[in-house]
């Protein structure tokens, strides 16, 4: 009863293997049934075609070399704005078109970090009259880093309806407001305007 059905299903796997023969032996006469590729795709094939070692160190130590030289492209891509191996968060012509127009002008936010460190070392100072003073400024300095937001928020929304109208600007006018708090020489992607040139 075991044997006739072992029999059976050897006898399939060998008609299958005797089938796939068949397909793969043909005559070289005969075409392929696909076009030949050019030799530079088939460089460009080659030369992304990664082999997976069987070493399991070897294949962890290749993940690191690939994760390596990939951060380093971003980085010099960071510094230089080469647009091919931006970020995601930083590809695309209307994060392109937001940090253009948040360079090209100024910005009281890009100054609340060194203005929060300059009212920190007043408040230490154990004279009344300035810790009173510190705080005072720090409050009024708020106040204008908010209205300074809103006014450059407002106007990047109005902007981005009017330039992309049929693309997607989710996230755009935020992306912006983050970069104007860091100061322009700390700022990445490195600005590609100067101060006052309009995009």
């Amino acid at each position: 009863m075991f044997r006739r059905r072992s029999d059976e299903a050897s006898s399939s796997t060998a008609t299958a293997l005797a089938e796939q023969d068949e397909k793969t032996t043909r005559d070289p006469q005969a075409k392929k049934g696909r076009p030949t590729p050019k030799r530079s795709e088939a460089e460009a094939h080659r030369r992304t075609r990664v082999t997976v070692p069987k070493d399991r160190k070897e294949a962890s130590r290749q993940s690191r070399e690939r994760m390596r030289s990939e951060r380093e492209k971003q980085r010099t891509a960071l510094l230089e704005g080469d647009e091919r191996y931006l970020p995601a968060r930083d590809k695309g012509p209307v994060r392109r078109f937001v940090r253009d127009y948040v360079d090209s002008r100024w910005s009281l936010a890009e100054f609340f970090l060194p203005y929060a460190v300059v009212v920190l070392v007043l408040s230490i100072v154990r004279v009344p009259a300035l810790q009173v003073l510190s705080t005072l400024l720090f409050v009024v300095f708020f106040v204008l880093v908010v209205l300074d937001f809103l006014r450059l928020g407002l106007g990047l929304r109005k902007t981005l309806r009017v330039r992309f109208p049929d693309q997607n600007t989710r996230g755009a006018v935020p992306y912006g407001l983050m970069r104007t708090l860091q100061m322009r020489r700390l700022r990445l992607p490195k600005p590609q305007v100067k101060r006052g040139e309009r995009s």
